[in-house]
């Protein structure tokens, strides 16, 4: 059972990165952005060809990944989501869905829909500890999440646009009279949130070994049902949610509930929104008619 916590821990590190793009979307311009699981398969795809095309260093490749990732979530809020800034929530979340299909099965066309193998850019070393044991692959991952977090959260509560994207998120439209550019503030955001969901791609290309054009759509629904878990819209909370989901989705495979693994996640979103629907760190806030 501890040799199961450590595996959840490491795939809960994932699903937080995944998470936190959700949740500082979400917080800022108050939208889900289904295709936020979809840019995390364009960085598996990504690192892919970095490392295997081009031979490249595997954090060298990490790094280049979570910088094109990060243009490609400003496309998608230049393209997609900013024309529809005042239109209905509605519009906005059918707009999300569809580049989601889009990013899929263009992939799908461009690469083709087989499952590949992600390179192994660096030999697997076994470490023996007691009762558990790990490889330095899911330390690099363990370690590599948490400095992402780490940074994510010193962005946002230390930096100047950290503080605009804070500002924009509580009213966008006093921030605007302040002198705050609303628009390079929401790019920001997402483009913050799609290097940590590239960076997430590149680490489960490592980790599992393998990738394809469609391997975003489960991972980005649990990141999803991570933030709601923790608090969307609560950075903390994304990060908790995430870990949560990884150690109950591991702990059921460990159980023999392999086959229900994805159920189990989902029935943990509908017992939280039954319960506490604000999150585990979010707060209910009474709003006055």
């Amino acid at each position: 059972m501890l040799q199961q916590l450590v595996n959840g821990l490491i795939l809960g590190s994932v699903y937080a990165l995944l998470a936190l793009g959700y949740t500082m979307v979400y917080g800022i311009i108050k939208l889900i952005n289904f295709a936020h699981g979809d840019v995390y398969m364009m960085g598996a795809f990504v690192g892919y060809y970095l490392i295997s095309t081009f031979h490249m260093n595997f954090f060298v490749a990490l790094i280049l990944t979570m910088i094109i990732t990060a243009a490609i979530g400003v496309l998608i809020e230049f393209l997609a989501y900013r024309p529809l800034r005042n239109s209905t929530r509605i519009a906005a979340l059918i707009t999300a869905i569809g580049v989601s299909f889009f990013l899929e099965y263009g992939m799908v066309y461009l690469v083709g829909a087989e499952a590949r193998a992600f390179p192994q850019a660096m030999k697997t070393v076994k470490y023996d500890l007691g009762p558990v044991s790990v490889t330095n692959i899911q330390l690099i991952i363990l370690a590599v999440s948490i400095i992402l977090m780490l940074a994510l959260n010193y962005i946002v509560k230390q930096t100047k646009m950290g503080k605009a994207m804070r500002a924009v998120s509580v009213d966008s439209d006093a921030a605007q009279l302040m002198g705050i550019n609303v628009n390079s503030t929401i790019s920001f955001t997402f483009a913050l949130g799609s290097a940590m969901a590239g960076a997430a791609g590149v680490l489960i290309g490592l980790y599992y070994n393998t990738m394809n054009p469609l391997m975003g759509m489960a991972p980005g629904i649990k990141a999803f049902v991570a933030a709601v878990l923790g608090g969307i819209g609560i950075i903390p909370g994304a990060a908790v949610g995430g870990f949560i989901i990884g150690m109950l989705e591991t702990l059921s495979i460990a159980i023999g509930l392999s086959s229900y693994k994805d159920a189990v996640v989902y029935a943990i979103l509908i017992v939280i929104l039954l319960v506490r629907p604000a999150g585990i760190l979010g707060k209910n806030i009474k709003e006055k008619v």
